[in-house]
């Protein structure tokens, strides 16, 4: 089976993160406030509510979520990611996969997926969050794409696609069908926010290489570093700031009750 016909759950996402922890909790972005609030709203009052990050990483998105007051589970499987991890008194980290969260039956009031969900098999995760979510509870699955009508954004885009040799990911990152078509949740819904990522130099080459699929090493690295200095010194404004653009989408759905 070729790269292009691979799924992306089936290129060892575990443990593929493990050198990358660093750069990604430093250098990966955050989500907006509005999509916070719109993942958040109508499910009762935070302090009562328990949610489960899965596929958590070094937990920017559980942090959001626990300081709005909710008790996070932050479930991730590798361990460098869970150990550089930023934490907060209400999160937890655990050690589990989107196909098997280790959670008891309808334990919490919101599954949540940041940036993550193209790596799990879709089926037996969606079965999973199913299980686990409470009869009331709420799945949001949120991808921040890089926005390519943006300049900026769409000329680093394009270095990071060469940089990792055209990588299946980088067309496959936003992969929301098997959502769209499971019957535990029905009635998806999709909210889109905008969100722009301010970085230095420094941050901007760190950025990169947060990427799972980027060379560390070697001279598609080496390039990928020079590519990116001239790309800075072209669009860095006076403060020597760049800034990449993404889209934020937020897909919502409810639990089925009678599957």
């Amino acid at each position: 089976m070729s790269d292009e016909t691979t799924p992306l759950h089936a290129m060892n996402p575990r443990s593929r993160f493990s050198d990358r922890a660093a750069d990604y909790v430093k250098y990966r972005p955050s989500y907006p406030a509005a999509a916070i609030d719109t993942i958040l709203e109508g499910l009762g009052a935070a302090g009562e509510l328990v949610a489960a990050d899965i596929g958590a990483g070094t937990g920017i998105s559980s942090r959001l979520l626990a300081e709005r007051g909710l008790r996070v589970l932050a479930i991730e499987p590798n361990a460098a990611m869970r150990q550089a991890a930023d934490l907060h008194p209400l999160m937890q980290f655990c050690e589990g996969t989107a196909e098997a969260t280790n959670l008891p039956d309808a334990s919490v009031d919101l599954v949540a997926c940041f940036q993550a969900f193209h790596w799990f098999d879709p089926e037996p995760s969606l079965l999973e969050f199913h299980r686990i979510l409470k009869l009331s509870g709420r799945l949001a699955v949120v991808w921040n794409d890089r926005d390519r009508h943006d300049e900026f954004t769409q000329s680093y885009s394009s270095l990071v696609r060469k940089a990792s040799n055209n990588h299946p990911a980088e067309s496959r990152l936003v992969s929301v069908g098997p959502l769209l078509a499971s019957c535990h949740f029905p009635h998806v819904r999709c909210h889109t926010f905008t969100y722009r990522q301010k970085l230095d130099l420094d941050g901007l080459i760190g950025r990169a290489q947060s990427v799972s699929y980027i060379p560390r090493s070697g001279l598609a690295h080496q390039q990928l570093v020079s590519d990116l200095k001239q790309l800075h010194k072209r669009a860095g404004d006076d403060r020597g700031l760049v800034y990449l653009v993404y889209r934020t989408s937020v897909y919502l759905a409810n639990r089925t009750i009678n599957h």
